[in-house]
């Protein structure tokens, strides 16, 4: 599964925050920052330190971007 945070990025800009300044602000590491600009996945206790920190909800932040149906236990059809 890859995850999109798109809608992080998008709300940053509107906010006028930069990424280094949300760092800070949720107390999360420039390391978990990357993997997020990978799409990477970070642990939920990273996801909820920056919801908190921008007053949101996880949906404000991420979505699902790829389901990869054989991870699931699905055949392709």
């Amino acid at each position: 599964m890859l995850f999109s945070y798109k809608k992080l990025w998008k709300l940053l800009i509107d906010r006028d925050i930069k990424r280094k300044d949300l760092c800070t602000m949720a107390g999360i590491s420039s390391a978990t920052l990357a993997k997020m600009t990978k799409g990477e996945s970070v642990t939920t206790d990273s996801l909820l330190k920056i919801c908190i920190a921008l007053h949101c909800d996880i949906s404000d932040i991420m979505e699902i971007a790829q389901d990869i149906p054989s991870q699931r236990g699905h055949e392709k059809e």
